[in-house]
């Protein structure tokens, strides 16, 4: 799959592209190993999932309507609302927090000692790595090099992926047991709403990164051992920095939040969220909000400024 050169395709080469899926070939350069939504140079005409860089994949949704689906998709444009979460969101997410975990970073990490992974179409996935090569999460499925499978157990999983379950001891304290027997149980419905989940928060943080270059934003990534899509920004020295990110629920979060997370303990109204000393907004929040976009960077534009005080 080749996110970047399908979207060039389908403009018929008018416009240089951008999107938010990782695209090969992979990269080798340190310290990402991974290609960047924003990265230049430009071409004379651009299209963009953001807005301030050249023409956004919205406004060309708007003008050419069998654009739309194209977009919606993959959270380039006309975008869905997030909507209320199946019943069986909560299992499906720990059955894929384990598969990222311990199968999608493991095989991206015994490549490069890298485990930092992206929203890919209909979930997650990891940035192109060796002889360009992607393991993912589709809509549930294990996707290894455009392959994909239904395996029934994590231990089947890892080997698919061609690599021994789990990570090193010394990368991170895993939050999912590493249990080769584990089943992979997975709702469909519920698959769709976490991969709408990792879209709704990379198309949002990725313009969150662009609106707040001065304060030196680093990479959009999710993390596997959290399973959260988060980037950091603002000043470190002045206890002025913090994680910006989107959660699909944990052990205190029954349900999907946003979270601003200083490195720096802050005191405030602003700051709600006794787990772990941040602010978040959840869910049933964001359904509520007439733009759902503009309710999360609201939220997180407010949360760097209230670092501030």
């Amino acid at each position: 799959m080749n996110p970047r050169w399908e979207a060039w395709d389908l403009l018929d080469g008018e416009y240089d592209v951008r999107v938010l899926e990782p695209s090969p070939p992979a990269v080798a350069t340190p310290p990402w190993y991974a290609d960047d939504p924003l990265e230049g140079p430009y071409g004379a005409k651009l299209v963009t999932p953001v807005s301030g860089l050249g023409r956004t994949w919205d406004d060309l949704a708007r003008e050419r309507p069998e654009l739309a689906g194209f977009c919606a998709d993959r959270w380039l444009g006309a975008w869905r609302r997030l909507a209320p979460l199946p019943r069986e969101f909560a299992a499906t997410r720990r059955t894929l927090h384990a598969l990222g975990e311990h199968v999608v970073a493991a095989a991206r990490y015994a490549a490069n000692g890298k485990i930092g992974l992206r929203f890919t179409r209909g979930g997650f996935g990891t940035p192109f790595f060796g002889a360009d090569r992607q393991v993912r999460v589709e809509a549930g499925r294990l996707v290894v090099d455009d392959a994909s499978h239904a395996p029934k157990t994590l231990g089947e999983a890892a080997g698919l992926a061609g690599i021994p379950l789990g990570m090193p001891a010394d990368v991170y304290t895993p939050q999912t047991p590493a249990d080769p027997d584990l089943p992979l149980t997975v709702s469909p419905p519920a698959a769709g709403a976490l991969g709408a989940w990792f879209g709704f928060a990379w198309s949002v943080l990725e313009q969150l990164r662009l609106d707040v270059r001065p304060l030196d934003p680093s990479r959009v990534q999710l993390w596997p051992e959290h399973f959260d899509a988060a980037l950091d920004a603002g000043d470190e020295a002045a206890g002025r920095r913090a994680s910006c990110g989107a959660s699909p629920g944990d052990g205190e979060h029954p349900e999907p939040y946003l979270y601003v997370a200083p490195w720096a303990k802050r005191t405030g109204a602003f700051w709600n969220d006794d787990a772990f000393g941040g602010a978040s907004l959840p869910y049933t929040a964001l359904l509520a909000a007439d733009d759902q976009r503009a309710a999360a960077l609201g939220f997180f534009r407010q949360g760097l400024d209230a670092l501030a005080d």
